[in-house]
This record gives C-alpha cells, sequence and structure tokens, in this order.
C-alpha cells in the first residue's frame, strides 16, 4: 500500500500536525508500506527557512520516510495578505513540481489547514489516481472567524465556505482530529464518510522519569514554583491571560511564569510584560521534538490555554502535559474540558478567568496532594486513551482493509472510530 501525505508542516519544525504526521508516517513504515511526505522548506513557527534548506526543490530520506520539499514564501505576520501569500506560494509549488515528482498512490492525505491546500490534493490526487483524505485539524473558514482574521458573511469568509464545501465533496474519506470536528462536517455534509484521527502523545517519550536537575535549573534557580507554557506564540492560545494572571499574582513570591517558544504575537507579549514590570515571568527560545519531553516534565505546573472557543479545538499539547504526570491548567471550553473533566487530569478555567486563573495556580502550589493526584488520573488517561500507537494503528488497519477489499469500492463505509 502506498499514502502520500501533502502537508506544509512536517519535522524538522516543532508542532502538532508535524509530530502527528511524522508519528503516523513512523507506524506506516513500520508496517511494509510504502510512505512520501510532499511538504514546505521548513520555516515555522518563525517564518524564515531553515539553515540548510532553501531554494525550489529538496529532497531527503528522513526517518524511512521520502520527503520531497519544494518552495514557500515564509512569513510570520498575523495580517491576512503575508499569510495568504504563503499559504499559496506552497500550493502552488506542490501542485505543479508534486505532478512530475509524486508516484501514483493508493491514498493521498492532505493536511488542512490551510484549507487553500485542498485545491492541490484534488488536482494531485485526481492525477495520481490516488483516494483523497482530507484531514481537519482546525475547521476553516470558522477558526478564521472566531480568531478574528476574517468578518462574519465577508466575500472571504463565503469563499472559505464554498472551498471547504469543495473540498469535502471531493474527498474520498474526511478525517478529523476531534469528535466535535467530525460531529459539526457530518451535521452539514451528511452522508460524508468520516473517521476520528485524533492528536496524541507518544508515552514511551513524554513520561515521569524524564524529569532532571538540568532542566529544572533551566527554568528557574531559586526553587520557585514554575508555571510553564511552551508552543506557539499565536492569536489563538491567548497568552496574554497568563501575562494577566502572572500580574494578578505578583506581590506572591516564589512564581516563575516561563514561556517558551516563538510566533507571531511573542514580541507584543514581551512588551506587555515589560509594561507591567513583571519580574515572574521569563521568556525563553524554541526547543527542539527531542528537548520537549525533558522541559514540560520539569515544571510544576503546565497551562494549555486557548484565547476564546474555537469549534473542534483540542490542544495536542493537553496529550503531552497529561502524559508527563504533571497537574495542568487547561483555559478551554468544549470537547478539551470535558477531557480533564472525565479523567480528572487537572483545572479548567473558562477563557477571559483571569482571577479564576490565578486560583487555579494557587490552588495546585497549596496542595501537593491535589498535584499529585491530577497528575497520576492525567498519566493513566494519557497511556490508556491518548497513546499515539493506539491511535495510528486502526487507521494502518482500516487504510489496509479497503486497499485489499474485494472490488475495490469507490466509496468508504461511514466510520466514526472511537479510539
Amino acid at each position: 500500500m502506498k499514502l502520500t501525505i501533502l502537508t506544509q508542516y512536517y519535522p524538522p519544525e516543532i508542532g502538532a500536525p508535524q509530530n502527528r504526521l511524522s508519528n503516523l508516517a513512523s507506524h506506516f513504515v513500520a508496517s511494509g508500506h510504502e510512505f512520501t511526505v510532499l511538504t514546505a522548506m521548513p520555516n515555522y513557527p518563525a517564518g524564515k527557512i531553515q539553515q540548510g534548506y532553501g531554494g525550489l526543490l529538496r529532497q531527503e530520506l528522513r526517518d524511512g520516510v521520502q520527503v520531497i520539499r519544494t518552495w514557500i514564501y515564509p512569513s510570520q505576520s498575523a495580517a491576512l495578505l503575508p499569510r495568504l501569500l504563503s499559504y499559496f506560494s506552497f500550493v502552488l509549488s506542490s501542485a505543479l513540481l508534486g505532478s512530475f515528482l509524486l508516484s501514483t498512490s493508493d491514498y493521498l492525505l492532505v493536511e488542512s489547514p490551510p484549507l487553500f491546500l485542498g485545491l492541490s490534493a484534488i488536482w494531485l490526487s485526481w492525477l495520481k489516481r490516488a483516494k483523497l483524505i482530507f484531514n481537519v485539524s482546525d475547521l476553516w473558514p470558522a477558526s478564521a472567524v472566531h480568531v478574528g482574521v476574517i468578518r462574519p458573511h465577508s466575500f472571504a469568509h463565503r469563499l472559505g465556505a464554498y472551498l471547504e464545501s469543495y473540498c469535502y465533496r471531493h474527498s474520498w474519506i474526511v478525517t478529523g482530529q476531534s469528535r466535535s470536528i467530525l460531529h459539526d462536517i457530518e451535521a452539514r455534509f451528511p452522508g460524508q464518510p468520516t473517521f476520528l484521527l485524533s492528536n496524541g502523545v507518544d508515552t514511551n517519550k513524554f513520561r515521569p522519569k524524564n524529569r532532571t536537575d538540568e532542566w529544572r535549573a533551566r527554568l528557574t534557580s531559586n526553587g520557585e514554583f514554575v508555571v510553564l507554557y511552551a508552543g506557539l506564540h499565536g492569536l489563538a492560545q491567548g497568552l496574554e491571560q497568563i501575562i494577566d494572571a502572572a500580574h494578578e499574582l505578583r506581590s506572591e513570591p516564589g512564581y516563575r511564569f516561563v514561556f517558551v517558544g516563538d510566533g507571531p504575537q511573542k514580541r507584543q507579549l514581551i512588551c506587555k510584560a515589560n509594561h507591567l514590570c513583571l519580574e515572574n515571568v521569563t521568556f525563553l527560545n524554541p526547543v527542539t521534538v527531542d528537548q520537549m519531553p525533558g522541559l514540560l516534565v520539569a515544571a510544576d505546573v503546565i497551562v494549555v490555554p486557548l484565547g476564546m472557543d474555537i469549534p473542534g479545538a483540542v490542544p495536542s499539547k493537553l496529550y503531552e502535559a497529561m502524559a508527563t504526570g504533571r497537574p495542568l491548567v487547561l483555559v478551554a471550553w468544549g470537547e478539551a474540558a470535558d477531557i480533564v473533566h472525565q479523567f480528572s487530569a487537572g483545572i479548567t478555567v473558562a477563557p477571559g478567568g483571569i482571577h479564576s486563573l490565578a486560583l487555579a495556580f494557587q490552588k495546585i502550589r497549596g496542595n501537593p496532594e491535589l498535584a499529585r493526584k491530577v497528575g497520576d488520573s492525567a498519566r493513566a488517561a494519557a497511556v490508556r486513551h491518548f497513546d499515539r500507537g493506539s491511535i495510528a494503528a486502526p487507521f494502518v488497519c482500516y487504510l489496509e482493509s479497503q486497499a485489499n477489499a474485494e472490488g475495490d469500492r469507490e466509496e468508504p463505509v461511514h466510520v466514526n472510530a472511537d479510539l
């Protein structure tokens, strides 16, 4: 069986889709299948092409996977025009170069967002005779409206909705990273086959035993209570909430709020912390994927925030935090909050509830037994329900069964797998 993935994001970049798709690639290769990735020159989240890459085309073998990289206009800007230029540059380069470089394939899976990449995917799936799998990590254009990138009912919104419908209806199956995403799609597109392909975590890498004095010393040298956020500093994360909570707790000694990562909002966050004269806040540069498990487990509490209610959003950082066995504070509603409640994995706070957020940090700091209990519960849930191996394996088996089905059916059965 041959699978091609078309994605703007792939390692050595760090992030949720990068980790999820590279893990899927590992499982396909381990199962004896051929796997090809068509992706952009790595530039996320700094908006600069990483050293050793660049130009129009690069091909490499990465962990047994053939990776084809094509040109992209890199941008870290949160403004609409630079982002569109970045998106469409890869849409065009992937469609053009992929036409010549990709071989025929059984399946072509495209990662959305960006939604526009579906245009290249539809073309390439037709040209290479591959069944199109449209993987939805965020519901666009709905998410873009919620974060304020586009206005409701504007021309951009209507165009995005049309493109969304076009991509779904030209797909063999639609996969989604949360149940709420799939429920939304099924309600609006009755009869569209779906499959739950959720985010998860490698629980062998993210585990409590990774805690070391070296990592702890990088976060604090004074035995402070470390509140850690590690990841993209973007619009959707609402990281200013953590700054505001740090400001509310500024008179209480012993707190250290640490931000690790990069993104379009980082400069504004640093300016805000400086303006408020916050001596309990530290900003650190991004770390590599291999360093992330040690970083997370060195914290006293991990905070996973969203700035607003984004349809279907379940941050991948939630699963990583759970696997470390550290107590977590989730700033979100919806399915993510349901997961934390279901498994007693931490404390949830509604977006915008700054005082409640500060109280959550105080509660965990003042109650070590509670911190231990929720951390243990989170770890157990991650191992049992959200390990990436148990998520990828059923998907691989499903595609194998479809590829080998007698008569090679044109349409798959409707599947909403409970992984």
